[in-house]
């Protein structure tokens, strides 16, 4: 099973590297992880209009890298548990179907990718920055695969 993380720009800090190689790692053993970095907006101005633009901009590179079912990390979706993100992905095998997870930039997601969605998730009501969000991402799937085949969790 492919699943893809597609998130806006780059992790520069090593140690955010370093965690999410180690989940890939551990997920190798029940699916093919890839993470797809695309570029943020060059735009700098703070005015509404300029953000939705930039978020316009984001979205099409989004979509674009979007395979199979599309799960977008959103803070106006579901709370999902670990439990709820194990039954995902157990339908998803049983379907042979691949998941994409996608996280927006700073300023959100544009609304072709909330349209595009199959699934809207968010993890609480606490805001993560995006780096560390795409670690805790990339733990929630290897344990949503650890709950959806039955094997005990490794800490």
């Amino acid at each position: 099973m492919n699943v893809y993380v597609v998130a806006v720009g780059k992790l520069k800090e090593q140690y955010w590297r370093d965690a999410i190689a180690e989940y890939q790692k551990r997920l190798s053993r029940y699916c093919r992880l890839e993470i797809v970095e695309v570029a943020e907006s060059k735009n700098t101005s703070r005015a509404a209009k300029d953000i939705a633009k930039a978020r316009d901009e984001e979205a099409a590179r989004l979509l674009a890298a979007v395979r199979g079912k599309c799960v977008v990390l959103d803070m106006g979706g579901k709370e999902a548990s670990s439990e709820d993100l194990g039954q995902l992905v157990k339908e998803a095998q049983d379907r042979g179907e691949s998941l994409t997870f996608v996280i927006g930039g700073s300023d959100g997601l544009g609304r072709a990718v909330l349209e595009r969605a199959d699934v809207s998730v968010r993890f609480g009501r606490i805001t993560f920055p995006h780096q560390l969000c795409r670690v805790v991402l990339t733990e929630q799937i290897y344990r949503a695969f650890c709950i959806a085949s039955g094997t005990p969790y490794h800490k």
